[in-house]
């Protein structure tokens, strides 16, 4: 697996690089000249949630997938304008999931 051969300190690093990248990215091109509240960075992650639905629903696998990197590019911009340490976030929670049980909580999905 590649998490056993890089390591996940590499993909840790990889992460807050696409994050403070996307935030830089987004400031360069005006949307951070004013604090903007975390509720409307959620909002906008949803919304490119809400269109990465509606490319899957028309078969549009090309613009799905585009939508797909829209969400992750959103939440990265998030993440860097918080300095929120997502790469670290993430495999916390993986090493939580793997310890859980199967299908826990009982939920249906």
């Amino acid at each position: 697996m590649a998490n056993q051969t890089v390591g996940f300190n590499y993909h840790e690093k990889v992460i807050t690089n696409y994050c403070n990248r996307a935030y830089e990215i987004a400031k360069s091109k005006g949307w951070h000249d004013e604090e903007r509240e975390t509720g409307t960075l959620l909002a906008l992650i949803h919304s490119e949630v809400s269109e990465a639905l509606e490319a899957d629903r028309k078969g549009d696998a090309e613009n799905f997938v585009e939508e797909l990197a829209d969400v992750c590019i959103r939440i990265f911009d998030l993440c860097g304008s918080r300095n929120i340490d997502l790469g670290k976030a993430i495999e916390s929670k993986m090493l939580k999931n793997e310890g859980r049980s199967y299908r826990h909580g009982g939920k249906a999905y």
